[in-house]
């Protein structure tokens, strides 16, 4: 990914924000603006060197992007070192084309040559035809997250 897609990125990334928070409003923030705070903070992310950052564009532009990192063993999840996939979206117009998996794959490419032994993401619930995705892809799944509400409770 160059810098001078991260506007077209932005908006994708926009769009998976207002998904999440759609989905589960007590459970995701709609941060003031997504599409330009994911513009900044991935601009932070082009020269990590643990960042994974993959745009997928067509003859109109850019139709996915997905977004990893390399990260380090966790005690606190139980999780040996790892590429945690973030993000991964594909533009309304590309779907069914395969791009999402290409990006998975690509992704997986780019991992393993940094070393990581396996990839792994959290998916909302809700989001049944990632995860059908993520399937077809080779993941399996390891853990539920759920939620509880103090106020709730």
């Amino acid at each position: 990914m160059a810098k001078g897609d991260l506007q077209e990125v932005g908006v994708l990334a926009g769009k998976l924000v207002r998904m999440h928070y759609d989905w589960d409003r007590l459970r995701f923030l709609m941060p003031v603006d997504p599409e330009k705070g994911y513009q900044r903070w991935l601009g932070t992310q082009l020269d990590n060197e643990d960042t994974i950052l993959l745009v997928a564009d067509d003859r109109q532009g850019i139709v996915g992007y997905v977004y990893a990192k390399m990260e380090a063993r966790s005690y606190d999840e139980l999780r040996d070192a790892c590429a945690a996939l973030h993000d991964i979206l594909v533009a309304d117009r590309a779907r069914g084309q395969g791009i999402g998996e290409a990006l998975l794959k690509e992704m997986f490419a780019r991992a393993k040559a940094k070393g990581a032994p396996r990839v792994v993401l959290l998916t909302a619930s809700q989001n049944e035809g990632a995860q059908r995705l993520f399937k077809r892809c080779g993941f399996r799944t390891t853990m539920f997250e759920m939620t509880a509400e103090l106020d709730a409770t």
